[in-house]
């Protein structure tokens, strides 16, 4: 059923009729107004982008951003369609698109890490993997990067689906976890693990991270913005990899820019939000920002064959390109 649904929704992006190129760079002189669907809230993760609008990095390349934060939006399906040039998305939602022929393209890598972790209690003594053999597993559903994320986990020790019970609860990590109902959840290595602990809940985690490399969230684009419009795309990357590069060297500067964005950040625990900020730069961090793993890629790959989320390897290499990396 999760492979029907899956393949189902991003079959409904075939039938837009907007496939068109997005036609030349604009000169000089122009702002190019770009809509951007993040996927999520506004939210302190996405300091780069406040930093890179505020210090007038992405007004130098001649790019405005409209960011979409709606849930609702398809990005990567809208991309693949030619109705927009840019969407924020993980490496597995590239792959799936792809396998139904619709041209995406990832072309910057944000996060160098994959950011799910398994939360758990302490007195379960879950050190590694293979320790969850048995248990029941919370998780928002059965899709996702949380849903990813375990199944690598769990194929990294061995083990499979089978050999636990998972429980769709929502995006209910938190609560779930904090009143009793589940001791092991799935959630963000900089969301859920802080902010339980910030509430006096300690927790054991196993980061996916520290056991397989897999390709997470960054910049999709298309293949016909590659071709058509090569510039906007190399123009987009080099303002965002100043922005991660900003808040990376100065995440406290990064945090007071944020404020502008967020509604009510300046409200929140502070304390708190800088630990989910530090703790997403480690995600971040690289010798060249921006730069795809091949082996990520081909470790996602092979995952989703063993899902049957595809039927068969994909050729990775048109999935995904370092031409754009400054």
């Amino acid at each position: 059923m999760l492979k029907k649904l899956v393949l189902l929704m991003l079959g409904l992006a075939v039938s837009l009729s907007a496939c068109g190129s997005f036609g030349s760079a604009n000169d000089a002189n122009t702002i190019r107004k770009i809509k951007l669907p993040m996927g999520y809230i506004p939210n302190i993760q996405f300091a780069p982008f406040y930093d890179a609008i505020e210090k007038g990095y992405f007004a130098k390349e001649g790019i405005e951003i409209e960011f979409d934060y709606s849930f609702e939006t398809d990005g990567v399906s809208l991309v693949g369609a030619g109705e927009l040039p840019f969407a924020v998305a993980s490496g597995e939602q590239v792959l799936l698109a792809r396998s139904q022929e619709l041209p995406v393209v990832y072309a910057f890598a944000w996060y160098q890490k994959f950011p799910i972790s398994i939360i758990s209690e302490p007195d379960l003594n879950i050190t590694k993997p293979a320790d969850l053999r048995g248990q029941t597993i919370g998780l928002p559903g059965l899709f996702g990067a949380n849903y990813i994320g375990l199944q690598a986990l769990l194929f990294s020790a061995g083990l499979t689906p089978a050999d636990v019970t998972l429980e769709a609860i929502g995006f209910n990590q938190v609560e779930a976890f904090a009143t009793g109902q589940k001791k092991i959840v799935v959630g963000y290595a900089a969301n859920e693990p802080i902010i339980l602990n910030s509430q006096a809940h300690p927790v054991n985690e196993l980061r996916v991270a520290d056991y397989l490399q897999l390709t997470a969230n960054g910049l999709v684009t298309s293949e016909m913005t590659i071709k058509d419009d090569p510039e906007l795309v190399r123009r987009m990357s080099r303002a965002l990899a100043h922005g991660i590069a900003d808040t990376i060297a100065n995440p406290d500067e990064a945090y007071t820019i944020s404020e502008k964005y967020i509604e009510g950040l300046a409200d929140m625990d502070k304390t708190v939000q800088m630990q989910v900020l530090t703790t997403s730069i480690e995600f971040w961090q690289a010798e060249r920002i921006g730069f795809s793993n091949p082996q990520a890629w081909q470790n996602m790959n092979d995952l989703l064959v063993k899902m049957e989320l595809i039927k068969e390897p994909l050729d990775v290499n048109k999935a995904f390109t370092n031409e754009f990396v400054p």
